[in-house]
């Protein structure tokens, strides 16, 4: 059954009006999973290596004992990007198909998601080449097992907690404290985690946990999706009551005031916009490398460091204009709205939330007046 699914959606694929554009993005996408993998790869022989000849430690450990660290990125990346996939299981609900067969196919496609199986190539990678430079066999396949499972663990929780924005937000703040405190050797967290992950290789048969957790959350899963796997109920866009919102002063600006309104309203409301806020927020951090690499010292570099700290909004919402404004796009066409009014909105927007990224960044001086001049002087060539 589940590779007639499959043929199924290769035929909508193909046969889909918009081909062209899917073919196109589909094409690009390649490219760019095709570049992930030969970074994990490569990523695997350097780590690998380097730590053995160079740094003179032992491999398994040492990448055991930032493998949380890995644990939680791809715990927060497939939040933000993994959505289950409903929209093709929909017609299907009004088949003879059971139920339970609907259901099971929507988890396996999780796992065909390229967040979800990217990982993997590193850790077989560096398993194979463990394997070849004297490791246990048995023990290599215990912690492989172990730790692959604790990550398709994460395709679970987000299928729970996609929708719980207050969870996410409770649970993004433990691990932005627990990463706080273990900067400044508070909890020595690195250290549990090697313990925790070099475990799986040095007691092979601790791989059974993470074994039974994985069939444990896919039960509870699968409980929790079959009781809302319903046209009229867990499948059905959600509803709320509208609220009308309205932030009076930018009345008096006009046609652009209007615009700059609706953008901050969709920034509060859209997930999506909510994403680009944050992701703004975090942009802020980048500068962050200056102090852990010394390329990124010359003027020239600081200036290119300086496009990303307070530039952030700038590209991950500029690039996105008009596509947020798709749905109504057409309508505010045929109206009396100069375009050229519509542009300037946005233009203000982004020169606005990157005036506030500039306050924000202003923890910079603390480095050096000289580092924040130079975020001033790259905001003054975008502007100017």
């Amino acid at each position: 059954m589940f590779l007639k699914f499959l043929r199924l959606e290769i035929k909508s694929f193909f046969r889909g009006s918009s081909l062209g554009i899917n073919l196109a993005m589909k094409i690009l996408r390649l490219i760019g999973i095709l570049y992930f993998m030969a970074c994990l790869v490569g990523g695997a022989f350097g780590a690998f290596f380097y730590i053995q000849e160079e740094i003179h430690q032992d491999p398994l450990k040492i990448v055991s004992r930032f493998m949380i660290a890995a644990w939680a990125v791809d715990l927060i990346l497939k939040y933000i990007w993994q959505e289950m996939p409903t929209q093709n299981i929909k017609p299907f609900l009004t088949l003879n198909i059971p139920k339970k067969t609907l259901v099971n196919y929507m988890f396996a496609k999780t796992f065909l998601s390229a967040l979800s199986w990217l990982n993997s190539l590193f850790f077989v990678t560096f398993s194979i080449i463990a394997i070849f430079n004297g490791y246990s066999v048995v023990g290599i396949m215990g912690w492989f097992i172990g730790i692959s499972l604790l990550f398709y663990l994460n395709n679970f929780i987000n299928i729970l907690f996609n929708d719980k924005e207050t969870i996410a937000i409770v649970v993004g703040c433990v691990i932005a404290v627990i990463a706080g405190l273990t900067y400044y050797n508070v909890i020595p967290t690195l250290e549990y985690s090697e313990k925790v992950f070099y475990s799986f290789y040095d007691s092979p048969y601790f791989a059974v946990i993470p074994a039974v957790l994985f069939i444990a959350l896919w039960k509870v899963c699968f409980n929790h999706i079959w009781n809302v796997f319903y046209l009229d109920e867990g499948l059905e866009a959600k509803k709320t009551v509208g609220k009308t919102e309205n932030i009076a002063f930018l009345n008096k600006y006009g046609a652009i005031g209007t615009f700059i309104n609706n953008d901050i309203k969709m920034l509060k409301r859209n997930k999506v916009t909510k994403g680009i806020v944050w992701g703004s927020l975090l942009f802020l951090f980048y500068g962050m490398l200056m102090f852990t690499s010394p390329i990124y010292k010359t003027p020239a570099m600081m200036m290119f460091m300086g496009l990303f700290v307070t530039g952030g909004f700038q590209f991950l919402f500029g690039q996105r204009v008009p596509a947020f404004d798709s749905s109504y796009y057409p309508l505010m066409m045929t109206l009396n709205v100069p375009y050229k009014e519509y542009l300037k909105a946005k233009w203000w927007l982004m020169n606005i939330v990157t005036g506030i990224s500039m306050i924000l960044a202003i923890c910079y001086a603390y480095f050096g007046w000289e580092m924040y001049l130079t975020f001033l002087r790259r905001e003054s060539i975008i502007s100017g």
